[in-house]
C-alpha cells in the first residue's frame, strides 16, 4: 500500500504508511504467468487467525500502526488510526471487522489524534508473525463506496530501513469508486510508480463488497505471484542478477490489514460521507510455509 518515496521505516515507522499516489495501471510487458494460482503441495499451516473470540484482536498476533496519526498518513489520507478501540477493529461472529466511522475525536481522550475527520484501524503481524517465502491467504469481503481503501499488503521487518528499498507486496488493494476491480502490486527500488516503473496487475469480479473471496498470494526465491480464489493474475520474477533493486524479497516481511480513507488514489474521486460507517470483514488469515524435503 505505499506509494510515497520516503524515507521511512524507523523502528516506529516500518509500516510505510500508505503510499498510493494514483491508480496504477497494468504493465503491459509482464511476461505470461507460469502457474496456477492456490495453494501449492508440500506447504504446512505455520500461523494463522480464524478470528474465533469476540472482543479486540488477539494482541498475540496483531499490533496496531498508529505512529503518523498527529502528522497525518501518507499520501494525503484523511483517517486517524485507532489503536484498541472496538469501533474500528474488533472480531465478532467469527470475523475480524475493520471499520471507518465519518467522526472527530477529542484530543483529550487521543492525545494522538490529528484532527482528521474519519477513523479506521490498521493492524500488523509485524512483531508476532513475519515470514520469508511462503503461501499467504487472507478471506475477506471488502468495503465499497468512494474514498474506501481497504488493503492486505506486506513489509520488510525491521531493520529495514527504506522504503521502497527494501519492498512491499500489496496482496489486495481495493478503492471504493471502483467496486470489484482489486489490484495486486510490488514496490522495489527499481519498480515503482515515481519513476515509471511500476509493476501491477488488476482483475475484476463484481461481488468483491458482497461476498467473501480468497486473497493469495505465493512469494518463493523465484517469483512472487498474487491471485484470487485460486486463480493467478500477477507474476513478477526474480531477475536472477543479485541486485537489490529489482529484488529485494529474501528477508522477512510481516503482514497489514488496514482500511485507509481518502488520499491520492482512494479519494481520486471524492469522498462519499453517506458509505460510512464502511468495513472489510476478515473470515480467517492463513500462512503456510514450504515442509522440509
Amino acid at each position: 500500500m505505499c506509494r510515497t518515496p520516503l524515507l521511512l521505516l524507523t523502528l516506529l515507522c516500518t509500516a510505510c504508511g500508505g503510499p498510493h499516489a494514483e491508480a496504477p495501471a497494468a504493465d503491459p510487458g509482464s511476461p505470461a504467468i507460469d502457474e496456477a494460482g492456490g495453494l501449492p503441495a508440500g506447504y504446512a499451516l505455520v500461523w494463522s487467525d480464524e478470528f474465533n473470540t469476540d472482543g479486540l484482536p488477539d494482541p498475540a498476533k496483531w499490533g496496531y500502526d498508529t505512529h503518523r496519526n498527529k502528522l497525518g498518513w501518507y499520501n494525503d489520507e484523511r483517517q486517524y488510526y485507532a489503536a484498541e478501540r472496538a469501533r474500528n477493529a474488533r472480531v465478532e461472529g467469527g470475523r475480524l471487522v475493520i471499520e471507518a466511522h465519518r467522526e472527530t475525536l477529542d484530543p483529550a481522550s487521543f492525545p494522538d489524534y490529528g484532527g482528521q475527520a474519519y477513523t479506521a484501524a490498521r493492524l500488523l503481524s509485524r512483531n508476532a508473525g513475519k515470514w520469508t517465502y511462503g503461501f499467504f491467504e487472507v478471506r475477506a469481503k471488502l468495503a465499497c463506496g468512494r474514498g474506501t481503501w481497504p488493503a492486505i499488503w506486506m513489509l520488510s521487518a525491521p531493520p529495514a530501513t527504506q522504503w521502497p528499498d527494501d519492498g512491499e507486496i500489496d496482496i489486495m488493494e481495493h478503492v471504493g469508486y471502483e467496486p470489484g476491480v482489486v489490484h495486486g502490486s510490488v514496490h522495489t527500488k527499481a519498480c515503482y510508480h515515481s519513476i515509471g516503473t511500476h509493476k501491477t496487475a488488476q482483475t475484476r469480479f463484481a461481488d468483491a463488497c458482497d461476498a467473501f473471496h480468497r486473497y493469495q498470494l505465493l512469494w518463493t526465491p523465484q517469483r512472487i505471484t498474487i491471485g484470487v480464489d485460486d486463480r493467478a493474475y500477477f507474476q513478477f520474477r526474480n531477475d536472477g542478477t543479485g541486485d537489490r533493486a529489482t529484488w529485494p524479497f529474501d528477508k522477512p516481511q510481516y503482514l497489514l490489514l488496514n482500511m485507509a480513507v481518502g488520499g491520492t488514489w482512494g479519494g481520486l474521486k471524492g469522498i462519499d460521507d453517506a458509505a460510512f460507517p464502511a468495513n472489510m470483514e476478515i473470515d480467517y488469515v492463513r500462512v503456510y510455509q514450504r515442509e522440509a524435503q
